[in-house]
Parts: C-alpha cells; sequence; structure tokens
C-alpha cells in the first residue's frame, strides 16, 4: 500500500545524478546529491507551507522558546521504479506527531483515547494527588512541628544532661568536702540528702524525655497518615508509569528488509543500555525506514539535517547534515539495516596508512614529534596503528607509556614523547601543574564577533552520541581557552588558542558553540561541516627539560 501524500517525486531532473552503489553508512557519511536535492525540497515546503507553525528560532510567531528540529530525507525507488523521496522529522512537530508531508511516527502515542494517553491521565491524576497531600496544609504544619518539637527535645534533653553532670561533679566534691570536715553523723545525712538529689535528677530526666518521647510520637502519627497515603500513591505512580513504560516499548516494532520486526525491549537488550533510553525510536532515520519497509519502498541513500535554533548543551547549526546518533539510534538502525549492503564504515579504515611521523627535536630522553592530521594518538578499539605503535617500534627498548599527552586524532601538531618511565613522569607532572605552554592555530569558518577573549564553557561526553562533547554546567568538567584573532580574509578567520585546559574536543567545541566563538574549525566533521582535513594544528610547545632544566621551545606552522 502507497500513500502519495508522503512519497514526493524530485521537482527538478534527476537524470544526470547516478544512483549509489550501496546504501548510506548512517554514521559516518557524505552527503548525496539526491539527498542534498531531496533535504532542499523539504526545507523550501518548511520555509512556505501554512499548514503548522512551529517555534524554529528565537523570533517566531508563536513568541515561545525556540525548539530547532532534526529532519531526514531517505531516496526511495517505489514499485513502479520512481525515483522519489521520502521525509521525517525526530520528536514532535508543532506538537504533533502527524503530517500530512512527513512519515507518520513507528507508534503514535498521542492518538486521541490512546491507551497512553488515557494512562497519561490517570497518572497525571496520581501526581495530581501525590502533590496535594505533600503541599496539605495539616501536613505540612505537623511536620513543621515535629521538626519543631524535635529540636526542642535536643535542646532541653542535652541542657538537662549538661546540668546533670556538673550537679554529679558537684556533689562529688561535696561528699570529699563533707568527709575531711563533718562529724560521722552529719556526714551519714550528707549523703543522703546528695543520694536524693541524684534520684530526683534522673526522674526529672527520665520525665522530660517521656514528655517529648509521647509528643513526638503523637505527631509522629499524625504525620505518618499523610506519609504513608503518599507513599502508597507514589508507589502506585510508579507500577502504572513502568507498565506504561513497558507497552510503549513494545508497541515501537521496527521493520527490516526481509520483514523481521523486533521492539525496543528486544533490539536493547545485551547493548549498554540494556533499557531502551528516553525517545528512542522517535528520530527521523527509524520513522524513514520503517515506512519504506512497510509500502514496499527500495531505499537508495539517507541524510539527516538540523533547521533552526542551535540547542543549548549539543551543537547543531542550521542547514547542516549530522549522522544518526549513537545511543538511541545505532541498536535499532543496526536490525532495521540487516541484510543490506552498506558504504563502508570510514571508523574502520586506518586513516594513518601511508603517513609518517615527523621528528622535531629529539635527546637522549624525550622526543618532540609532529603528528599529521587523522592519525591516532594511541590505538583505538578497531585500528591499532597510532603514535604509540610507532614510537613502540621505534623505540623497543623504552620504558612507561611513551605518550605524555595526547592529540585529537583529526588534529595535528606536537607531541612529547619520553623514552624512560622517569622522564615521562616528570614531563606530566609539569602537564598536571599546568606549567607546559601550548598554543594551537586553527581556521575557523566565518568571522567571530570579538578580537580575543576567554572561553570557560564546562565539557562531559554526550552519553547518547560519543564521541561527541556536550556544554554542561551543572555535570561538566572545567574547559577554558584564551584565544586570539591573527588573520582574516575571504570570510575566513585564523586564531591562535591557548588551552588552559585538555578536555576532549575541547577547541573544537568552544569555536563551534554558540556561547564560545559560534564559528565552527573549518573541516570540523563533529561540530561543523567536513572538508578535506580538520584545520587545527597544536603549533606550539613550551617546558623544562627534565634533566637539563634548560626552556625546551619547539615550533611547527601548520600546513594549511
Amino acid at each position: 500500500m502507497s500513500t502519495p501524500n508522503y512519497f514526493h517525486s524530485f521537482s527538478s531532473t534527476i537524470s544526470d545524478i547516478a544512483l549509489p552503489t550501496k546504501f548510506t553508512y548512517p554514521f559516518y557519511y557524505e552527503t548525496h546529491p539526491l539527498c542534498e536535492l531531496a533535504a532542499k525540497e523539504v526545507q523550501a515546503y518548511i520555509q512556505n507551507q501554512k499548514e503548522w507553525v512551529h517555534p524554529f528560532t528565537e523570533e517566531n510567531e508563536l513568541n515561545e522558546k525556540p525548539i530547532g528540529k532534526m529532519f531526514g530525507v531517505l531516496v526511495v525507488k517505489n514499485q513502479q521504479g520512481n525515483i522519489g523521496f521520502i521525509s521525517a522529522f525526530s520528536g514532535k512537530l508543532a506538537g504533533t506527531n502527524n503530517h500530512t508531508y512527513f512519515v507518520p511516527p513507528v507508534f503514535d502515542m498521542l492518538t486521541q483515547d490512546s491507551y497512553f494517553l488515557q494512562e497519561e491521565i490517570l497518572l497525571n491524576n496520581l501526581n495530581a494527588q501525590v502533590e496535594a497531600l505533600e503541599n496539605n496544609p495539616d501536613y505540612q504544619r505537623y511536620k513543621i512541628k515535629l521538626a519543631q518539637t524535635l529540636k526542642t527535645a535536643s535542646e532541653e534533653i542535652g541542657n538537662l544532661r549538661a546540668f546533670m553532670i556538673e550537679a554529679k561533679k558537684q556533689r562529688k566534691q561535696e561528699r570529699i568536702q563533707g568527709q575531711q570536715t563533718l562529724s560521722e553523723p552529719e556526714y551519714h545525712l550528707l549523703l543522703k540528702e546528695l543520694a536524693k538529689k541524684s534520684v530526683e535528677a534522673k526522674s526529672n530526666l527520665r520525665n522530660l524525655t517521656q514528655s517529648f518521647d509521647q509528643q513526638i510520637e503523637e505527631l509522629q502519627k499524625q504525620v505518618a497518615v499523610f506519609k504513608n497515603q503518599i507513599q502508597h500513591l507514589k508507589a502506585e505512580r510508579k507500577s502504572k508509569s513502568n507498565a506504561l513504560q513497558n507497552y510503549l516499548f513494545h508497541q515501537y516494532q521496527f521493520l527490516n528488509k526481509a520483514g523481521d520486526r523486533k521492539d525496543l525491549l528486544a533490539i536493547f537488550k545485551n547493548t549498554p543500555f540494556d533499557i531502551p533510553p528516553a525517545g528512542a525510536g522517535e528520530c527521523a532515520a527509524p520513522k524513514l525506514l520503517q515506512y519504506a519497509f512497510a509500502n514496499k519502498l527500495t531505499p537508495i541513500c539517507m541524510a539527516e539535517f538540523w533547521w533552526g535554533d542551535s540547542p543549548k548543551s549539543e551543537i547543531r547549526k542550521h542547514g547542516n547534515y549530522y549522522p544518526a546518533c549513537q545511543g538511541k539510534c545505532k541498536p535499532i538502525l543496526g536490525h532495521m539495516l540487516e541484510g543490506m549492503e552498506l558504504d563502508d564504515n570510514p571508523l574502520l579504515t586506518n586513516p594513518a596508512i601511508g603517513k609518517e611521523i615527523t621528528t622535531v627535536f629529539e635527546d637522549d630522553y624525550l622526543l618532540v614529534i609532529n603528528k599529521p592530521e587523522e592519525f591516532l594518538s594511541v590505538p583505538g578499539k578497531t585500528i591499532d596503528d597510532s603514535v604509540y605503535l610507532r614510537m613502540k617500534q621505534q623505540f623497543p627498548n623504552a620504558t612507561g607509556p611513551l605518550i605524555v599527552h595526547r592529540l585529537d586524532m583529526s588534529t595535528s601538531g606536537l607531541m612529547v614523547i619520553a623514552k624512560t618511565k622517569e622522564i615521562h613522569e616528570h614531563i606530566q607532572r609539569q602537564f598536571i601543574k599546568r606549567q607546559v605552554s601550548k598554543r594551537y592555530v586553527a581556521l575557523l569558518d566565518g568571522i567571530p564577533e570579538k578580537e580575543e577573549g576567554f572561553i570557560d564553557l564546562p565539557l562531559r561526553l554526550d552519553i547518547d552520541d560519543r564521541p561527541r562533547q556536550l556544554v554542561c554546567f551543572k555535570h561538566g568538567k572545567s574547559a577554558r581557552t584564551q584565544w586570539e584573532i591573527i588573520e582574516q580574509k575571504n570570510g575566513k578567520t585564523k586564531v591562535y588558542f591557548y588551552p588552559v585546559t585538555g578536555r576532549t574536543h575541547q577547541l573544537r567545541v568552544h569555536a563551534s558553540h554558540q556561547l564560545g566563538l559560534n564559528t565552527p574549525i573549518v573541516g570540523d566533521d563533529l561540530y561543523g561541516t567536513k572538508q578535506n582535513r580538520l584545520h587545527l594544528h597544536a603549533e606550539s610547545i613550551v617546558f623544562q627539560h627534565p634533566i637539563t632544566k634548560e626552556e625546551v621551545k619547539v615550533q611547527v606552522e601548520a600546513e594549511f
């Protein structure tokens, strides 16, 4: 069954564009010209349609908080042999899942009177009941009274105990003095009087403690009436929420080329997540493939692009293409693309083949090398070739880890290599104490607003889309960079970066993020637009030689 609304013919001729021989490897790809044409048509539709309104940018007619969106296009061949495309969006668009231009979701939880919406009403009612009980004036009053009584009891009993200790000391002193100054009958009378005081003190403590215990017990009973109801409602809410979540996981069933179906629970079983992450199955790529397989459309190539303002944490640029995410989509697409011939995964290809490492400085203790771009510092999951491996081959008798610090695979430039464990530890201490000076040179794809500045944006790993980094003020690690402009030419800007910290992708994120320079580095395939290479180079390094104690300064200009 075919739905014409979703299959779109190209408005321009495509006869001169060769079809790809393999389907797109969705996690790292060069956008095919057919996908670029399809994306332009989708973007034109978004800009010109009048059916719905969505706040893509800060200046939107709804006066709502901007929400950029990821869109996807899938070039397909229908049963009649015609080439066209279908399109989709991630999540909801304009508050709903269904639009006439875009393929429907894999499962629409928002249909009228759906089980999800009915259960959501029940969960909302439970939330309202919990909130009402937690804010009940009597409950609040009893809690406050209980807290005050506990505090008063602690203070008064503590004061009485302290008084009793001093009184005990005083009685002991009186006994000693009485034994020395009083007659035997008078001394026995004194002992009887002191014993009576001791009994009275203990009785006072017991009575005070019992009085507070009774007050506290009564207040705890009154608080427990509300607390038990709240706990019961929360347990019921948790049970219903888990049941609803499992229901949704089962409803999201994904097809592949062979027609095999798997739900989210089966797909994410035995993955690092085990339980599907929130939003799994709502991305554009699974929607597109699901519709294609369900409607006997043959997938040819695919691409996804961002439309609208950038989010606050992750880096997404308006109109740029992005691969499918690793966390939510990789397990799903692994099932959906089973049996299809895909483009080679470039991450499995050794990018260092044919590249040589240049030694810039060397003595008996250490060396400084110039690492080429697209060259691993240390072995990866699937590729062993790296600076470490090359150095190990060059210096088989070297002790210690050799690699003192790292550069991103895509970054070229200077690295310090230690030939012994002792030298390694000495130089690494300099890095830890920030006694090593480093300067990077980069070419930015645009013109920053300022001439120089300091960027302080904490970073953390995007666990849903490794190895990307997020700006995160709550959980991120401190990341600080000093920068200055060197030259501006042809709409590009050459800058110096002076990193204070050394976080993964720090300079790339600080350059591209809207709170940083908002100008990505040329050739940045993660945070900007892919080109022949990443135009980032570790140009200069200065440190103290561990043996001679002299300053070692090495500089190699970038080749871009």
